[in-house]
């Protein structure tokens, strides 16, 4: 089976602690919002305690136009993505030259040529790998980008698969956006990059970590639970309260239901990589699965220090499950995204 030889992550040089975001949040929004004194708590219930930004936080009580958020977007997701996939290349003990697909996830900017090209040419790469950019699948990305990429690696054993997932959120804040939704989104999401490499059968030498099987489940009817709402003046984020109770009515039916077809049962898995959403979505995962112990401890770790990233989130969450280490067994990852959907990878992890 195809196995995962390395995961990278960045941290961006505009660490932002909440109790700053908070605060401006509050000066931005006090005059046209009146509901700011009712909600302002919303930043201290994500438990959030730092945000990773692109940008220094005075970016973003500046007056910029979706050309220049955008435009920053590109440049931002080309110098961090070369970093990343440089860093997981050494991790990975590989050179570029051995690359034979490139599949580039984001959500957050828009670009064609797509990123994936300009990565290819400021890189330098193989001019005829094969390229995939998926473009909108917002928090289920990175793990519908995971299987995805196993896919790849499945088809060619010989595949060394680079995962790209750029998602810079901050960017498409609007500043005079004076809506609930705006409000908590601006008190959840951040920016975040991350690289993998995913090589076929052909490839022994690895870090233990396989691709067993996946999911991907659209929920009919759903759409207006989260995405994007396209305006003259950049992407306005559209998110419904009742994600947390559309995870406790499907979820669990929805794991049981994917285990059962490769002949396992929850308690087999060993190791929860799961998405952050939030405080209440990550309640909501534990209500409905009810699993022993602190099995979302990884996850928790990641939403304190970075803030939700959209689709990359999950792959900082894997990426601390292997450098912190992780039990010998089988490893869920799952994420819920825009569609109404459900990403799920499963996993089978051994220590070297």
């Amino acid at each position: 089976m195809p196995h995962i030889a390395a995961v990278s992550k960045i941290e961006l040089p505009h660490k932002i602690k909440q109790t700053e975001v908070k605060a401006q949040a509050r000066a931005l929004f006090a005059e046209n919002f009146p509901q700011v004194d009712r909600l302002i708590h919303a930043f201290d219930n994500t438990e959030i305690i730092t945000r990773n930004f692109c940008k220094p936080i005075s970016y973003y009580a500046e007056s910029n136009t979706f050309e220049q958020r955008n435009n920053d977007y590109i440049d931002c997701a080309l110098t961090y993505s070369v970093q990343a996939i440089e860093n997981c290349l050494i991790k990975a003990n590989l050179s570029k030259e051995v690359i034979t697909d490139i599949l580039f996830v984001s959500t957050t900017g828009l670009a064609t040529p797509s990123i994936d090209a300009l990565i290819i040419n400021k890189m330098r790469l193989n001019p005829h790998i094969n390229r995939v950019p998926v473009w909108g699948l917002g928090c289920g990305g990175g793990v519908s980008g995971m299987a995805k990429a196993n896919t790849l690696a499945k088809a060619n054993p010989d595949a060394v698969v680079l995962l790209v997932a750029v998602e810079l959120c901050s960017l498409t804040l609007i500043k005079n956006d004076y809506s609930k939704s705006n409000f908590i989104g601006s008190s959840l999401f951040s920016d975040g990059i991350a690289a993998c490499i995913i090589k076929g059968d052909n490839h022994r030498t690895g870090t233990g970590v396989t691709c067993l099987a996946s999911s991907s489940k659209l929920y009919y009817d759903s759409l207006e639970v989260m995405g994007w709402d396209f305006q003259d003046t950049g992407f306005k984020v559209l998110f419904s309260k009742d994600i947390p109770t559309f995870i406790n009515e499907h979820i669990h039916q929805d794991v049981v239901d994917f285990l059962n077809k490769q002949n396992l049962v929850l308690a087999d898995i060993k190791n929860f990589i799961f998405h952050p959403g939030g405080k209440k979505v990550l309640d909501a995962y534990k209500d409905a699965l009810q699993v022993e112990g602190d099995f979302l401890k990884n996850t928790h770790q990641v939403m304190n220090d970075y803030g939700n990233m959209s689709s990359v989130t999950v792959l900082y969450v894997l990426e601390k499950f292997m450098t912190e280490g992780f039990d010998d067994g089988y490893g869920l990852m799952l994420a819920m995204g825009p569609g109404f959907s459900s990403e799920m990878v499963l996993l089978n992890m051994k220590n070297n």
